[in-house]
C-alpha cells in the first residue's frame, strides 16, 4: 500500500501514514497537500478530482509527548547497524544480545545487535571474550526525531528526503 509522509504544521516529519487515512486528513481540511505523486496518479469521485498526495501537513501543531527513548523494534535496530552483521559484516537477518539473556543480559539497544544467521549460531549463548570475537561498532541507543519514521528511507518518496534529513539534523 501507498505510504504518505505526514509533516506537523512546522514542518517536522511525524510519521508515514496509509494513503487512504491521508485522503481523509485532507477532505476533512484537517491536512494539506504539500507534495503531489511524481506520477500524476489522481483519484476521482463523481464530484470530485484530487491528486495523489506523497506529502501532507497538518494545519494545526500537534504536541508530540517528549520520549527519552527509542522504542526498542527489530526494525529499527536493523535500521540502526545498517542491515550488516556487527561481527562479520556480513548481510544481518537476526538480532543477537552481545550478553546473552541466559547469563543476564538485558533486551536493550546497548546489548543487541543485527547479526548474520552464521555467526548468531556460532556464538549461541557464549561471551565475545570467550570466542575471541569482537564487534564492529559499539552498539548505541539512537537519537533523533527521524527514528519516529522507522521505514521511511526503504519505501519513501524522493520528494520526502529534504524532510527528514532536516529532522536528522
Amino acid at each position: 500500500m501507498r505510504q504518505v509522509l505526514l509533516l506537523n504544521a512546522t514542518f517536522e516529519p511525524l510519521t508515514t501514514l496509509s494513503l487512504r487515512r491521508a485522503i481523509v486528513l485532507v477532505l476533512r481540511e484537517k491536512a494539506d497537500v504539500i507534495h503531489r505523486d511524481r506520477r500524476g496518479a489522481v483519484l476521482r469521485s463523481a464530484s470530485r478530482t484530487m491528486d495523489v498526495p506523497s506529502v501532507i501537513r497538518l494545519r494545526r501543531y500537534v504536541r508530540i509527548p517528549y520520549r527519552s527513548r527509542i522504542p526498542l523494534t527489530r526494525a529499527a535496530l536493523m535500521r540502526r547497524d545498517d542491515y550488516r552483521c556487527a561481527y562479520c559484516g556480513q548481510r544481518a537477518e537476526t538480532i543477537d544480545h552481545v550478553i546473552p539473556r541466559s547469563r543476564g543480559g538485558t533486551h536493550t539497544w546497548e546489548n543487541c545487535v543485527a547479526s548474520c544467521m552464521s555467526c548468531n549460531h556460532r556464538k549461541a549463548d557464549k561471551l565475545l571474550e570467550e570466542l575471541g570475537w569482537t564487534l564492529r561498532v559499539t552498539p548505541v541507543v539512537p537519537r533523533g526525531a527521524h527514528w519516529r519514521l522507522i521505514g521511511a528511507h526503504l519505501a519513501g518518496d524522493p520528494q520526502w528526503a529534504p524532510y527528514l534529513e532536516e529532522a536528522a539534523a
